[in-house]
Order: C-alpha cells, then sequence, then structure tokens
C-alpha cells in the first residue's frame, strides 16, 4: 500500500477596502521580510523540522503574524513548519528584482504553477508573490489565472511587491515607505533595514562600540547599519509607527502594516562593519535582541493593542559613574521608573511607544517601569537588576520534543550562559569559552563577531553574556557530553542521549516531522472588533486650484502613482477642497511629493479662518498635521515659500540601490506645491 498523509487546515480570508480580514476579524500584517534560506551557522538550511519549528514559533513569540518569504520559494519544511506555528505567510515564485520577458518570464510562471500545486494545501500561506518588484498587468493577470486554475479556492491573494494603481493586482505595497488604499491592501514588503550587533548594548559598555561607528559602504554613509542594541530597536519602533498611525480605523485610506526585514541575523549581503548581515530581531543563533522585545510590546494586538506591555531597552550593569539615558517601550498610556523603589518622574513619550528618561545616573539594584492607563490605572511592569560578578558557566540544551535522533542529521542547540551567583545571566561578560564534545556527535559550533566569525571553531566567546551552539547526531545512539571551560569562572557541562533510528533497508522509516506539535496559544479568533475607529474621514465634493486645475482631482484619487502640481508662478500654488458638508477638521493628512526629504511652507484655511501654517513635516510616507478647530466646508491649502529640501531628513536608506528613495521631489520645482494625496479628517465624539 502507498500512502500519503496530506495536513491541511481552514480559514477565511477577505481582501477589499484597503483592509486584509482572517475569520472576519481584520488584521494589520506585521512580521518579517525573510530570506528565503533561513538558515543557520556552519549547517545552513540543513537543520531537523523541529529547529525550524523554534526559529519560525520565534516570529510568533515576537507578536509576528506574517513571514514574507524573500525572492524564491521557501522549501515544504519551512512551509510545513509554519502551519504548525501559526505563521501567516507571503509565498514567492521567483524573481529578478524586475519584471522580465522572454523564456525569463516562463520560467517565473512555471514555478508559480509548481509551487502552487505544491503548497496549496498548506492553509498558513495567505499570499501567492508575482515578483519582487513591480510587475505588468498582462503579467499579473497571468500569475492570478495560475492561481485560479490551480487553486480557486484557497482564499489567496495574488499580488506583488509595488502594483499601486493595478486594476489587477490584489494586494501590492513598496519597501521602505508608507502606503494606503481604500481599496486594495497594501503593505510593505520590507522595511527597517538597519543592522546592529547583539554584542553592542550602547556607548557605555564593553566593547564600547559607538553607535553608528563603521567604515563607507559603497563609499556613502553606513552608519545605520552599525547601529547599538539601544538605537537599533528604538528605530524598529520608530519605523513601526509610521504603519500603526495609518492603520486600520484611522479612516478611508489605510495601511495593512508591513514586514521588517529580517528576523535573524545571517549569512547574506551585509552593509556594515561585519560580514555578515545583522539586521534581525534575532541573532544568527536565535538568541534575542532588545528589538524582539520592543516587537512583543508594539505587535500585540490584531490592530489595536489588545495586551499592554512593557519592557526598558538595555541592561542594569554599568559602572557607578555612568549617567545614560533610558528608553522604555510600553503600549500605557503613561510610563513611570523607579531606581531602588525611589519615582524617577514620567517619562517624555514619542512615537505613540516609545518613553524616555534623560540623565538617569546609574546605581546598583533594580531598575522598575510601570505602565499606565489614562485614567492612572496600573496596567504593567518589567524590572531590570543588577547582576553580581560572574562566579560560573551554565549549560542548557533545546531539542526536539520527540527527543534527540541519532540520524546523523538531527541538531541540538546548546546555550551557555556567564552567571552569578543566584543563577542571574551577567549581561555585560565577554569571556572566551572554550569546548569539548565527547561522544556519537558532531561539532557545528556558533558564531560571534571576530575572525571568520568563530565558525566551526570549538572556542567562542559569549556576548551580552550569553551564546549558543550546535551538535549534529551521529547514526549512532548513545551518550554525548559536552563540558564548557573559561579562565577563573566554574565550568558546567552536560550530559545529553541521542535516540536510536529504526532503518529498514537503508532508509529511515519515520519522517522526522511526524509528531511534531502545534502551537495553538493563540487560541481562536476573537469574536470582538479588532480595532475602534479614531476619525472620521471627510468626503471631498469638489475641488479648484489656482494652476493645473485639471489635474487637482489627482491629489485625492486614492492613487499613489499620480500627483497634482502647481506652477512656480507666485500666487498660484494653492489649492481648495469643497467638502461635501460641512465639518470641524481636526486634522490634514497630506503625501506631498518628496515626502522624505522635502518640507512645504504651507497655509491651511478653513472658510477663509487660518486652521495650520508652518513647515509640513518629512515623513516615509504621510505627513498628520494637527488643525485649529473652525467649522466650515472649504480647505484650502498655499504653498507661501520655497520649499527645502534635505537627503538626510530620514537617515532610512537603501544604499545599495538608490533607486528605491526616489520620492519624486527632482522633478518637482521648489516653488510649486505638489499634492500625491490630501485626506481630512473630524474627531468622532
Amino acid at each position: 500500500m502507498d500512502t500519503v498523509h496530506t495536513r491541511t487546515g481552514f480559514r477565511k480570508t477577505e481582501f477589499a477596502n484597503g483592509m486584509i480580514k482572517l475569520n472576519d476579524r481584520v488584521l494589520q500584517m506585521h512580521g518579517y521580510a525573510q530570506r528565503t534560506s533561513n538558515e543557520w551557522p556552519a549547517v545552513g538550511m540543513s537543520v531537523p523540522p523541529w529547529l525550524s519549528d523554534y526559529s519560525n514559533q520565534l516570529m510568533v513569540a515576537s507578536n509576528g503574524n506574517l513571514v514574507r518569504w524573500m525572492h524564491v520559494t521557501p522549501w515544504k519544511q519551512d512551509v510545513e513548519s509554519a502551519d504548525r506555528v501559526g505563521l501567516i505567510q507571503a509565498m514567492p515564485a521567483g524573481d529578478s528584482e524586475a519584471d522580465v520577458d522572454g523564456r525569463r518570464w516562463e520560467q517565473r510562471v512555471a514555478l508559480m504553477r509548481d509551487a502552487v500545486i505544491y503548497n496549496r494545501n498548506n492553509p498558513s500561506i495567505l499570499f501567492y508573490e508575482a515578483g519582487n518588484k513591480g510587475i505588468s498587468e498582462a503579467h499579473m493577470r497571468e500569475m492570478k489565472a495560475i492561481r485560479d486554475q490551480y487553486d480557486p479556492y484557497g482564499g489567496r491573494a495574488a499580488g506583488s511587491r509595488e502594483m499601486l494603481n493595478s486594476q489587477v493586482a490584489e494586494y501590492g505595497g513598496e519597501m521602505l515607505y508608507i502606503n494606503k488604499s481604500a481599496r486594495l491592501p497594501f503593505w510593505a514588503m520590507e522595511y527597517s533595514r538597519d543592522e546592529g550587533l547583539r554584542k553592542y548594548w550602547d556607548n557605555y559598555t564593553a566593547p564600547y562600540h559607538k553607535d553608528g561607528d563603521g567604515p563607507l559602504h559603497k563609499g556613502q554613509d553606513a552608519s545605520i547599519y552599525n547601529r547599538n542594541q539601544d538605537s537599533h530597536a528604538i528605530e524598529n519602533v520608530q519605523r513601526w509607527y509610521d504603519y500603526w498611525r495609518e492603520r486600520p480605523g484611522t479612516g478611508r485610506r489605510v495601511s495593512s502594516g508591513g514586514v521588517n526585514i529580517v528576523f535573524s541575523d545571517t549569512n547574506t549581503h551585509h552593509r556594515g562593519a561585519e560580514n555578515y548581515r545583522r539586521s534581525g530581531e534575532v541573532d544568527a543563533m536565535r538568541i534575542p535582541k532588545d528589538g524582539f522585545y520592543a516587537h512583543q510590546v508594539i505587535w500585540d494586538g490584531w490592530v489595536d493593542v489588545e495586551q499592554p506591555r512593557i519592557h526598558i531597552i538595555g541592561h542594569w550593569n554599568y559602572t557607578p559613574a555612568t549617567t545614560k539615558a533610558i528608553t522604555v517601550v510600553s503600549s500605557a498610556d503613561a510610563v513611570e521608573l523607579f531606581l531602588n523603589g525611589k519615582s524617577l518622574g514620567k517619562g517624555e513619550q514619542s512615537s505613540r511607544f516609545l518613553f524616555s528618561f534623560r540623565d538617569v545616573s546609574w546605581q546598583a539594584g533594580e531598575l522598575r517601569a510601570v505602565g499606565y492607563a489614562a485614567d492612572g490605572k496600573k496596567l504593567c511592569e518589567t524590572v531590570l537588576k543588577t547582576a553580581g560578578e560572574p562566579v560560573a558557566l551554565r549549560l542548557s540544551v533545546k531539542a526536539a520534543p520527540t527527543g534527540w535522533r541519532a540520524d546523523g542529521a538531527d541538531l541540538a542547540l546548546v546555550e551557555v550562559e556567564v552567571i552569578d551567583a543566584n543563577g542571574q545571566r551577567n549581561p555585560v561578560a565577554l569571556n572566551l569559552v572554550d569546548f569539548k564534545l565527547d561522544g556519537p556527535a558532531e561539532w557545528r559550533g556558533g558564531i560571534a563577531q571576530g575572525e571568520n566569525n568563530f565558525i566551526l571553531s570549538s572556542s567562542l566567546p559569549v556576548e551580552g553574556g550569553v551564546n549558543r551552539v550546535l551538535l549534529r547526531s551521529a547514526t549512532q545512539a548513545g551518550k554525548v557530553r559536552l563540558t564548557a571551560t573559561t579562565a577563573g569562572l566554574r565550568s558546567a557541562s552536560l550530559e545529553m542521549t541521542t535516540k536510536p533510528v529504526r532503518v529498514d533497508a537503508g532508509l529511515g522509516t519515520q519522517l522526522a516531522s511526524e509528531q511534531l506539535p502545534s502551537y495553538l496559544g493563540r487560541g481562536p479568533t476573537p469574536a470582538t472588533p479588532s480595532f475602534k475607529a479614531s476619525r472620521l474621514a471627510m468626503d471631498i465634493a469638489k475641488v479648484t486650484a489656482g494652476s493645473n486645475a485639471d489635474a487637482a482631482a489627482k491629489s485625492f484619487d486614492d492613487d499613489e502613482t499620480t500627483a497634482w502640481h502647481s506652477s512656480s508662478v507666485p500666487g498660484e500654488a494653492w489649492i481648495a477642497y469643497e467638502l461635501a458638508r460641512p465639518a470641524t477638521l481636526t486634522e490634514a493628512v497630506f503625501k506631498f511629493t518628496g515626502w522624505r526629504e522635502r518640507s512645504y511652507p504651507i497655509r491651511i484655511s478653513v472658510d477663509g479662518k487660518l486652521v495650520y501654517e508652518g513647515l509640513t513635516t518629512k515623513s516615509l510616507g504621510y505627513a498628520s498635521l494637527p488643525l485649529k478647530a473652525v467649522q466650515g466646508s472649504v480647505v484650502k491649502v498655499e504653498l507661501t515659500g520655497i520649499a527645502s529640501d534635505s537627503d538626510k531628513a530620514f537617515t532610512l536608506q537603501e544604499v545599495a540601490n538608490q533607486k528605491n528613495t526616489d520620492t519624486g521631489a527632482k522633478v518637482v520645482a521648489k516653488g510649486a506645491l505638489s499634492i500625491i494625496e490630501a485626506e481630512f479628517y473630524e474627531a468622532l465624539h
């Protein structure tokens, strides 16, 4: 008998009105753009299924809900793993970071056909990605036809990066920038490309890496690729805030989120000082960085925050002369900091989730942060404690829930820590640890900053008091003993036993993925709405302009590929919107041409009464301007001077491909006003 077991699942999806629904509940996407290889040091993709589950479930543990595999279809092991751990997938076919034609396009179509057939029973796939860059409408129709032929009832959206004005694609979104739509769901395919080693806490902790210090990359400033953990975590929060601010519930045109690039440090191309990429929220051995915990806070909810959390960025082991800024990440409305029981006051809030405390002088003991609701109710708290002097090493092991198999391929992940007398990890330890392995297992080691990245070395340092190594089983079962030693500290030993594997005529009789459990910790889809509407979008009935009036409607057509430009003649750089009804506006939201590097001096009036005057804010997409409360029906926007440009307004840049940073400023004169999208909002009462 030849038996094939197919494991599948069921869910309901909808992709419309600029939003994504899962089981009838709106979901804003937040997760990671991960290299399809999803590799580990010294073993690459040669990992057992349980280790794929461990890595992918960490994405879920950080409150990510989506993984966008980059560039090529993932292998079946990761596809099935995402099913088990409850991680939504965006599945590409293959790409060349461009639309292609001829035989190259035929190959991509064939690959998508095969990938759809191979993976259509895996319910965690919600998106079929036709390319890592926009494709033509004709090509998008071909890709949709494949979906319709081979997976007509799978509930998956067919789309691609960009596709901002496509009438065929079912989702889209750029990399790096914020897109909004009332039609297709738009989510960012990649954002927050900054890099930083887990080893570098801040400017005050050995090895005293100054934030941003590193060589140029291709002749350009690469400071954002040489961050320390403090600034890297803060950057993650600030970049997500841009998407969260435009979440469902904030109007008719919304953002469906985005994916941070990447989840784990990786041996792919790099832009910083080290010769491997360090933009992960975990390092290459999946040890969390501060950005991991920051994401747990800001991503806790389908759309709006559902469970308040709090995290203090950094550690609390310094010298007595140290005074530094402390940043707390929290979804509470206010945060108070306590040092050894004494209040240091409330933090200065920014980007909704960041609370800053300036000039905090270190004292040994306990640093506690408490989050409060607007009414003063305590919501959450967290504590950092000073660790004592290192006294010993500690080893612990992570292995498959079914045991470590002696099949010549299974791996054990061993963690080594430097601890104090109370068993607390010392977060500033950098000890070089020597390992000795005995028994039927192969040393695969780990990774650390240094010569040859310590790959396969039997000696490697802890970073921040911790590191990990991999051991590969042999085909012979037996006891394996690992010993770790370092100068001046008590050594540690760990004994493990590999389980025999039944082999019949040279073939295994059980797949390594059998009996692996599914993670059901998220529970059923909540019956309550995932967001509360925060403002009301106003309809625009009519528009007039001082110049180029025929194109004025392009400034509110829900199409980010079109724009209205005024002339540069003084007095002609204005546009006026007549609302469908009189309203007391609270906000005007614009996407201006050159949104990242250009500021426009403007004046906004409602029925002739001034409600805003000043320079527009630079952004990664949309600028939200607060308005004085004046009731009226005609909103006039006027340019009052010459726009100013600064390429360094946002340090975000794609130095490998400068075309990705183009926001159109170079084609619009500084004496002209240029609006891509305009929105006006009234407060909900």
